[in-house]
């Protein structure tokens, strides 16, 4: 598969919050990739389809047309993380995560880039 050139990357690349969100996906592929393969399309798939949705509704708000936008995404970001720790946290009851995994302070971080970027942007909006 061919990369996209430095040149016409879009600005959420910059975003510290999408670079962090995408680190998150790939902790969470290692962790699901460990769970029972009974769970390949239950919380396995559920788990890999919020964390995948973080980083693409980033993207998503940074390549529409205003800010407002982005706050908005930003906002189905931060409920894909709400869901994303739910899953984790059910995983974790279950035996499958470890509660002092690395991967809930990843989650914890991404919550308070989305908080912080959010908060920056409506006030600049305001």
């Amino acid at each position: 598969m061919e990369r996209v050139s430095r040149a016409t990357q879009h600005n959420h690349r910059k975003l510290l919050a999408w670079q962090e969100a995408m680190n998150l996906v790939e902790s969470v592929y290692q962790i699901a990739a460990r769970f029972p393969k009974d769970e390949l399309f239950g919380l396995t798939a559920q788990l890999r389809r919020s964390a995948v949705s973080v980083p693409s509704n980033i993207a998503e708000g940074a390549g529409r047309n205003s800010s407002k936008e982005l706050v908005q995404f930003l906002g189905i970001a931060s409920g894909s993380l709400a869901e994303l720790d739910t899953q984790l946290e059910i995983a974790s009851r279950l035996g499958y995560v470890e509660v002092d995994a690395g991967v809930f302070q990843q989650a914890s971080r991404v919550g308070q880039l989305l908080v912080a970027l959010r908060r920056s942007l409506k006030n600049r909006i305001s």
